[in-house]
Protein backbone atom coordinates (compact mmCIF):
# COMPACT_ATOMS: atom_id res chain seq x y z
CA UNK A 1 0.00 0.00 0.00
CA UNK A 2 1.45 3.79 -0.78
CA UNK A 3 1.87 5.61 1.65
CA UNK A 4 -0.37 8.40 -0.17
CA UNK A 5 -3.40 5.85 0.54
CA UNK A 6 -2.53 4.37 3.80
CA UNK A 7 -2.46 8.42 5.43
CA UNK A 8 -6.51 8.36 4.08
CA UNK A 9 -7.54 4.94 5.29
CA UNK A 10 -5.71 5.53 9.12
CA UNK A 11 -7.61 8.78 9.49
CA UNK A 12 -10.95 7.60 8.48
CA UNK A 13 -9.72 4.24 10.68
CA UNK A 14 -9.40 6.76 13.48
CA UNK A 15 -12.36 9.34 13.14
CA UNK A 16 -14.62 5.69 12.90
CA UNK A 17 -13.46 4.93 16.28
CA UNK A 18 -13.71 8.66 17.56
CA UNK A 19 -17.28 8.46 16.42
CA UNK A 20 -18.06 4.93 17.78
CA UNK A 21 -16.65 6.04 21.14
CA UNK A 22 -18.95 9.51 21.01
CA UNK A 23 -21.61 7.41 20.42
CA UNK A 24 -21.06 4.84 23.17
CA UNK A 25 -20.98 7.98 25.61
CA UNK A 26 -23.69 9.80 24.40
CA UNK A 27 -25.84 6.47 24.35
CA UNK A 28 -24.76 5.49 28.19
CA UNK A 29 -25.16 9.09 29.53
CA UNK A 30 -29.12 9.06 27.45
CA UNK A 31 -29.80 5.84 29.44
CA UNK A 32 -28.65 6.42 32.36
CA UNK A 33 -29.89 10.11 32.52
CA UNK A 34 -32.82 10.80 29.32
CA UNK A 35 -34.65 7.46 28.98
CA UNK A 36 -36.83 7.24 32.24
CA UNK A 37 -38.72 10.72 30.91
CA UNK A 38 -37.75 10.45 27.16
CA UNK A 39 -38.31 6.46 26.90
CA UNK A 40 -35.19 4.35 25.64
CA UNK A 41 -35.34 4.61 21.41
CA UNK A 42 -36.88 8.28 22.24
CA UNK A 43 -40.19 7.61 22.25
CA UNK A 44 -41.97 8.30 25.71
CA UNK A 45 -44.29 6.57 27.41
CA UNK A 46 -48.27 7.82 26.31
CA UNK A 47 -48.84 9.06 30.05
CA UNK A 48 -45.10 10.67 30.09
CA UNK A 49 -45.92 12.14 26.77
CA UNK A 50 -49.35 13.70 28.18
CA UNK A 51 -47.77 14.92 31.70
CA UNK A 52 -44.77 16.13 30.72
CA UNK A 53 -45.66 17.59 27.22
CA UNK A 54 -42.71 15.38 25.93
CA UNK A 55 -42.46 14.82 21.70
CA UNK A 56 -41.06 11.68 20.31
CA UNK A 57 -37.95 12.01 18.82
CA UNK A 58 -39.14 11.28 15.32
CA UNK A 59 -41.21 14.24 15.56
CA UNK A 60 -40.50 16.96 12.74
CA UNK A 61 -40.13 19.23 15.43
CA UNK A 62 -37.64 17.44 17.41
CA UNK A 63 -35.55 16.81 14.27
CA UNK A 64 -35.25 20.11 13.66
CA UNK A 65 -33.68 20.63 16.59
CA UNK A 66 -29.87 21.44 16.41
CA UNK A 67 -27.47 19.81 18.75
CA UNK A 68 -27.02 22.96 20.43
CA UNK A 69 -31.18 23.58 21.32
CA UNK A 70 -30.48 20.06 22.89
CA UNK A 71 -27.47 20.78 24.70
CA UNK A 72 -29.36 24.51 26.19
CA UNK A 73 -31.99 22.28 26.89
CA UNK A 74 -29.96 19.27 29.13
CA UNK A 75 -28.25 22.72 30.59
CA UNK A 76 -31.21 24.91 31.21
CA UNK A 77 -34.00 23.17 31.24
CA UNK A 78 -37.14 24.27 28.65
CA UNK A 79 -40.74 23.85 29.68
CA UNK A 80 -41.48 21.30 32.02
CA UNK A 81 -38.29 19.49 31.93
CA UNK A 82 -35.42 20.36 34.83
CA UNK A 83 -32.04 21.10 33.43
CA UNK A 84 -30.34 17.76 33.79
CA UNK A 85 -27.78 17.65 37.12
CA UNK A 86 -24.05 16.43 37.26
CA UNK A 87 -23.23 16.30 33.90
CA UNK A 88 -20.02 17.79 32.34
CA UNK A 89 -19.68 19.36 29.60
CA UNK A 90 -18.75 16.78 27.58
CA UNK A 91 -21.63 14.51 28.66
CA UNK A 92 -23.99 17.25 27.70
CA UNK A 93 -22.64 17.53 23.86
CA UNK A 94 -22.15 13.41 23.78
CA UNK A 95 -25.69 13.10 24.80
CA UNK A 96 -27.33 15.72 22.57
CA UNK A 97 -25.64 14.00 19.73
CA UNK A 98 -26.57 10.91 20.55
CA UNK A 99 -30.20 12.11 20.57
CA UNK A 100 -30.02 13.69 17.60
CA UNK A 101 -29.87 9.98 15.95
CA UNK A 102 -32.84 8.88 17.39
CA UNK A 103 -35.61 8.76 14.57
Amino acid sequence: MTKSLRSPLVLAAVLAAGVFCFAQDGAATYKAKCAMCHGPTGTPSAGMAKAMGIKPASDPSMQALKVADIEAAVKSGKGKMKPVAGLSDAQVKDVAAFFKTLK
